[in-house]
């Protein structure tokens, strides 16, 4: 091509460019209150009982402009484009009501239109029981099979639909039902799972065929045999173990079992305020005893895969997009050493630099 620009990579480390396939990228607020309470000792399930946590996003987000949304989720993305990540998921869940989780989904598809990163939209209405349903458990189970799921399927707003399966949040039962309910609408299951307690999340990950099951922190031998069985990836986030200080996942148990292993950030303003998707790449090494291939691996093709778009990105081979990083690294091996600088030297989308 003649209007080709030529980069020389100088003998340095060029990969596929990364894909966060787990994060929460649009919100209002911050939570940096909550540190406190955490050093002193509550834990996330507490403060989430106290009207904290995701409750006190709910409220920031409900009060925040769309424009405010836009232009807050695009700096994170440019701060994420410049770390090396060229394709990401998004979530909603930080509206628990029709209006505001519709307003958040079409953040994400303005940014979809208008920003170089490839997006892929995950609805998340089950993210926690809203305070004005408290009381009312089946009520907003309705509001989320009768209403809000139509409607989003409708203005084709995701491709995926997820559920917090977790105790105190969703049980298994009513994950399955709101899961069930997304499959009738055309939106993909996934599956926040077994991240604090193994109720089953894993298990129903492979009953509903969900692409993937995320958290997996306390996953169980019996879980990670069913999501070997189903072929459902395995998105861990190591990023959020590191923050709560809780234990991480089975990763290497993951792999040696089949099941194909991812990691991400899961950016979000409680459980992991970072999208650092390279120190995602250090703790798989240090944390969950990943090779530098297998992390390199959990952050491009199988993260790919998790959001159903490894025919398009995670791999440099003919017939997918020109995404791509040059590293400040001689191989691979040094940007999992290496912790704490921004290694990425040089990043491509779609064949031009950005």
């Amino acid at each position: 091509m003649e209007d080709a620009e030529t980069v020389d990579a100088h003998g340095r480390l060029v990969t596929p460019g990364l894909v966060d396939a787990h994060t929460h990228l649009v919100f209002g607020g911050w939570r940096q209150n909550e540190l406190g309470i955490k050093l002193h000792g509550a834990s996330y399930l507490e403060i989430l009982a106290q009207g904290g946590g995701i409750l006190s996003t709910v409220k920031a987000t409900r009060s925040a402009g769309e424009e405010t949304l836009y232009e807050k989720a695009k700096a994170a993305l440019d701060e994420m484009l410049r770390l090396g990540v060229t394709t990401v998921e998004a979530k909603s869940g930080y509206g628990l009501d029709l209006e505001t989780e519709l307003k958040q989904l079409r953040v994400i598809q303005s940014l979809q239109k208008t920003h170089p990163m490839d997006i892929a939209a995950t609805f998340l209405g089950a993210h926690a029981i809203p305070e004005e349903y408290r009381e009312d458990r089946e009520g907003y189970l309705r509001l989320l099979c009768e209403e809000m799921i139509p409607a989003v399927a409708e203005q084709k707003l995701a491709t995926f639909c997820d559920v917090f399966c977790e105790t105190g949040v969703f049980s298994v039962e009513e994950s399955r039902r709101i899961l069930e309910t997304g499959k009738k609408y055309g939106l993909i299951p996934k599956i926040h799972a077994d991240e604090i307690d193994a109720i089953g999340g894993s298990q129903l990950a492979a009953e509903v065929n969900a692409i993937s099951a995320e958290h997996l922190i306390v996953c169980p031998p019996e879980g990670i045999e069913a999501m070997a069985k189903q072929g459902t990836v395995a998105c861990c986030l190591p990023m959020t173990s590191f923050y709560l200080g809780s234990t991480f996942a089975p990763a290497r148990d993951m792999i040696r079992a089949g099941v194909a292993v991812a990691m991400a950030s899961d950016f979000n303003p409680g459980s992991c305020p970072s999208l650092n998707l390279q120190f995602v790449i250090n703790l798989g090494a240090l944390k969950y005893r990943l090779t530098p291939e297998e992390a390199l691996t959990a952050v491009t093709l199988n993260a790919a895969a998790s959001i159903g778009m490894a025919d398009k990105v995670g791999s440099l081979e003919p017939g997918k997009q020109g995404d791509l990083v040059l590293w400040n690294a001689p191989d691979l091996d040094y940007i999992c050493y290496r912790v704490g600088s921004n290694l990425a030297e040089t990043v491509v989308k779609k064949g031009r630099l950005v």
